[in-house]
């Protein structure tokens, strides 16, 4: 079955280039009305650009969709206040936001000065947060809305040099795993994507061969299925890059139990260890007290 998105309408940050433009560019293909955000900076942070969204913008008018640019920043509160009321003036309604804008500065942690480390927090974290915090009201009146959070495997799983990058990428799947509860009786789903794609952020650390295969346009379906009303799965962590799709998840081991009638020593921890961190029998969890077997057995319990 096509996925279509005739009346939907999208906020894609960051969709001037790359990733984002590529996201714009195929909901507006299958019928989404898009705004199109993009401060037009470079990789750094550095500068601005009116005609980096703009020109996605006049992409879908020509090929006969409809799109408006936002050209401010998504660190900026108010400029998320912003692009909720342009698509409210607009449209009337918003169903969709993808929050892809993102940059970089890389550093190792003894070099990474505090310019760095806010910056980095101001786009991926803030970012998020600003445009959310003022669409989150429309969703709960529509009853419905679909979100895509970008994360990273330097989120999940690290990498040298990006503790700034990651703190914050790893940020955004803690505030997955609250959304996804917090929306799930308006109908909006919160999922997270971890990208691996050829972009201006990654331009310079490979070779063309390598850019080629890992074209943005090989992470667009993910993004496109998790915006689709056929997807009710919330909360979902998926890697998608040069032809794989994957879903990573956090789990919690069963460990050991001490219990309460004495305190436990470090002694007694340094014994455990060994069971303490096993992953034997390890289980996805949907929050802090229950597992996600036994969320979706209550859920379905509810809804049957």
């Amino acid at each position: 079955m096509t996925l279509d998105f005739t009346g939907r309408v999208a906020i894609v940050t960051g969709a001037g280039n790359g990733l984002g433009r590529s996201y714009a560019l195929e909901l507006a293909s299958r019928g989404a009305k898009v705004l199109v955000n993009d401060l037009g900076g470079d990789i750094f942070g550095s500068g601005d650009d009116a005609a980096a969204a703009q020109i996605v913008v006049d992409e879908i008018k020509s090929a006969g969709g409809e799109a408006i640019a936002n050209l401010g920043s998504v660190s900026d509160y108010e400029n998320g206040l912003e692009m909720v009321r342009q698509c409210m003036e607009a449209w009337g309604r918003v169903d969709i936001v993808i929050t892809n804008a993102g940059i970089l500065r890389d550093k190792a942690m003894h070099n990474i000065t505090e310019q760095d480390w806010d910056i980095i927090m101001d786009v991926h974290m803030k970012g998020t947060y600003a445009v959310l915090h003022h669409v989150w009201p429309v969703f709960r009146q529509q009853g419905y809305g679909r979100v895509v959070l970008t994360s990273s495997s330097s989120g999940i799983w690290g990498n040298f040099g990006q503790a700034n990058y990651g703190a914050a990428k790893s940020a955004n799947l803690g505030l997955m795993n609250v959304l996804k509860q917090e929306g799930l009786k308006y109908n909006v789903t919160v999922n997270s994507l971890m990208p691996g794609a050829g972009t201006r952020l990654t331009a310079t650390v490979m070779d063309e061969e390598r850019l080629e295969q890992m074209k943005p346009e090989f992470v667009t379906p993910a993004v496109v299925y998790m915006c689709s009303e056929e997807n009710k799965d919330s909360g979902m962590m998926i890697e998608a890059g040069a032809g794989n799709f994957n879903r990573a998840v956090m789990v919690k081991a069963p460990g050991i139990q001490h219990g309460t009638d004495s305190l436990p020593s470090a002694e007694w921890v340094e014994e455990n260890w060994g069971q303490i961190i096993s992953l034997e029998g390890a289980t996805p969890m949907w929050n802090g007290r229950q597992t996600v077997d036994e969320f979706n057995a209550s859920d379905a319990s509810l809804n049957g």
